[in-house]
């Protein structure tokens, strides 16, 4: 269900699911992120921070530093 809201890279359900409970829905709106904010998010592991990252990277962003 959450797929036809996001625009994320494939990364498991409890991963989705916490982003778009805390309102991301939008790839970029991760830019407003540091990596260790989005792992203080429950569901969200350092295999979906990587495969977001790459991403991210593709698009010539990044998280926040």
């Amino acid at each position: 269900m959450t797929d036809d809201i996001t625009d994320f890279p494939k990364i498991g359900n409890p991963a989705r699911g916490a982003l778009v409970h805390q309102g991301y829905t939008r790839l970029e709106q991760l830019t407003a992120l540091s990596e260790r904010e989005l792992l203080k998010i429950h569901g969200v592991g350092p295999k979906a921070v990587g495969i977001l990252r790459e991403a991210l990277r593709e698009r010539g962003l990044s998280f926040r530093s």
